[in-house]
């Protein structure tokens, strides 16, 4: 009558991956957590939910998430479902593919951009 599942560990911390300054990584990432970024990833990134790039942190690869902050550098094809927020400090080359864009003015963003429809998004499908 009274049973109640037990949060596991990670749901009671909050479930935020975090890579930190100085930390390098090369290969690909999946998660279903958020996830901040203050390192440096060469490879490709996917995630159900957000994905922060700090101010130091660099990301060459191509990257499928939820929603996005922006505040380092990005090189490569990025799809954000929902809202990409890109902030004053942050550089982005390559392809971004979006539900929904903001731009802070200084921002460098030198990619082709497309708007679509979150409905036409299929984060975990790969299609």
């Amino acid at each position: 009558m009274f049973d109640k599942k037990s949060k596991s560990y990670t749901d009671l911390l909050g479930k935020t991956n975090r890579i930190v300054e100085g930390t390098v990584i090369k290969g690909d990432i999946i998660s279903q957590a958020d996830f901040r970024l203050d390192g440096e990833l060469e490879g490709n990134f996917q995630s159900t939910g957000k994905l922060v790039i700090g101010p130091s942190g660099k990301v060459t690869g191509d990257v499928i998430c939820k929603n996005a902050d922006v505040e380092g550098k990005f090189n490569g094809i990025m799809e954000v479902a929902e809202v990409l927020n890109v902030k004053s400090k942050a550089s982005i080359h390559g392809q971004v593919m979006v539900g929904k864009l903001s731009v802070e003015p200084g921002a460098e963003f030198s990619a082709s951009c497309t708007m679509r429809d979150n409905n036409k998004f299929l984060l975990t499908d790969g299609k």
